[in-house]
């Protein structure tokens, strides 16, 4: 068990750079959705072998053995690396569910902030500021945050563009797919490298559906790209959460270039896309099949001990 428990660990230093290049060559929807399920995939099977590790230390002590009826010297797996592996895997266990409260208690400070903020119940909250900005901002009723710098900013057609790629925002619910990616982070910082490909696929996603909704690409990235301008004079402007998107959010120029480019020729060819989806399957099937393992292992050797007790 003690060899079986570090795949999960080390797997994102192979994993998270695959899941990169793989969001490069998805379509915007297909990549959001692969890397949030796949932080997932990897959080959870880094957080139970920690725990599983944890637990073949603590059957170790005494009291616990005593309290398990089970035989200690005859759990199996005797490795000398194993009772300081254990007692590392407890802090860390400890320290990320302290991160992960904390974490997910200041998502909602921020959200409540936000809406305190928001003014009236209606779709649309303009707030009288000169500085350019705006925002989805997830909730009941879901809203749009805009300032009347940034309407100032955008002739009518472009606002149109601003509110549909917001709407995405909310429909698709991407606040969660940030807020999970970021809560992965906090169980395994390795996955860290999984939240700005994240982001830029989420705005990938809305600008698409901006500019399936005004039916014009051109305009959608004329007015994203004047938007970001808007903003970029004045640095800084308008605090938002950090789980909640706004159109001027990641690169912009790249997002630019994608609505202006063709999809197809963007893209590698299918075979190249379905292999390197193989290869995010296979280091996922990794993790989660080392736990199972290291999982049967530990009971195997929990069930060897507490026979040798029994006779």
């Amino acid at each position: 068990m003690i060899f079986a428990v570090w795949i999960p660990l080390l797997m994102p230093l192979l994993a998270v750079p695959a899941a990169r290049r793989a969001a490069e060559w998805l379509p915007p929807r297909a990549a959001a959705w692969t890397l949030a399920g796949f932080s997932v995939v990897l959080a959870g099977s880094s957080t139970a072998a920690l725990g599983l590790l944890a637990s073949a230390g603590a059957l170790r002590l005494p009291p616990v053995a005593a309290l398990a009826h089970l035989s200690p010297p005859h759990l199996g797996d005797g490795s000398p690396v194993l009772v300081p592996a254990s007692v590392l895997a407890a802090l860390a266990l400890a320290a990320g569910a302290f991160a992960l409260v904390r974490t997910r208690l200041r998502q909602r400070r921020e959200m409540r902030a936000a809406r305190a903020g928001s003014g009236a119940d209606d779709e649309l909250s303009v707030r009288p500021d000169e500085l350019p900005y705006a925002y989805a901002l997830p909730g009941r009723p879901d809203r749009i945050v805009v300032t009347t710098g940034m309407l100032r900013a955008l002739d009518a057609r472009e606002r149109e563009v601003l509110f549909a790629h917001e709407r995405a925002h909310l429909a698709g619910r991407h606040h969660l797919f940030l807020a999970t990616a970021e809560l992965a982070v906090t169980l395994h910082p390795m996955l860290r490298g999984l939240r700005e490909p994240l982001a830029y696929a989420l705005e990938r996603w809305a600008d698409e559906s901006a500019a399936t909704a005004t039916g014009d690409r051109a305009l959608t990235a004329r007015a994203i790209g004047r938007a970001a301008l808007a903003a970029a004079r004045v640095p800084g402007a308008g605090s938002r959460p950090r789980t909640a998107l706004a159109v001027t959010a990641g690169p912009v120029p790249r997002r630019v270039t994608a609505l202006l480019t063709t999809s197809a020729a963007a893209r590698p060819r299918r075979a190249l896309r379905r292999a390197l989806a193989c290869a995010l399957l296979v280091c996922a099937a990794l993790s989660a099949g080392a736990v199972a393992d290291a999982a049967h292992d530990l009971h195997a050797g929990v069930e060897v001990a507490q026979g040798e007790t029994g006779r």
